[in-house]
C-alpha cells in the first residue's frame, strides 16, 4: 500500500477478523500499524460480532486496542440520510450506513476494511478507500 492511510475503519467483518486472529488480515493491520493509522469500529459493530461462539476475553482485548465511536442520536441521522441518498432500503443495509457515517467523520484519508466493498462504495462514491477483505 503506497499511500499514507491517517485512519482505518473495520466494520463487523474486520472485527470478527481480527478476534479470530486471521493470518491475512493481521498481516493487513500490521502494514497500517507501521504507517500509524488510527483504528476505529462503530460501537455496534460489537453486537454484530457477538454471539454465542465470540470469545469474550479476545473480544475484550480486541477493543482495547481500538477506538470505538459511538453511534449517538446526530450519527445515526446522518447514517440514515446516507442510507436513503444511495437509495438502500431494508436493515441489511442499516448498519453498513452506521459504520459509513463513522468513516466519513475520521480524519481522513480514511480506508474500510470491509467484505461488502460493494454496498459501502454506494455509501459514499469515493471518500473513502475500500479494502475488500
Amino acid at each position: 500500500m503506497s499511500e499514507r492511510i491517517e485512519t482505518v475503519v473495520l466494520d463487523s467483518a474486520g472485527l470478527s477478523a481480527w478476534i479470530a486472529q486471521d493470518r491475512k488480515f493481521l498481516a493487513m493491520l500490521q502494514i497500517f500499524h507501521d504507517m500509524g493509522a488510527d483504528l476505529v469500529i462503530g460501537a455496534n459493530s460489537i453486537v454484530e460480532v457477538s454471539h454465542s461462539r465470540t470469545t469474550i476475553p479476545r473480544l475484550d482485548w480486541t477493543l482495547s486496542c481500538i477506538k470505538v465511536e459511538p453511534v449517538t442520536e446526530q450519527a445515526a441521522r446522518a447514517a440514515a440520510e446516507l442510507f436513503q441518498g444511495a437509495g438502500l432500503h431494508g436493515h441489511e443495509y442499516a448498519i453498513d450506513a452506521t459504520v459509513a457515517e463513522v468513516a466519513l467523520r475520521q480524519p481522513k484519508p480514511v480506508a474500510l476494511l470491509t467484505s461488502d466493498g460493494d454496498d459501502m462504495a454506494k455509501l459514499w462514491g469515493s471518500q473513502v478507500r475500500i479494502v475488500p477483505l
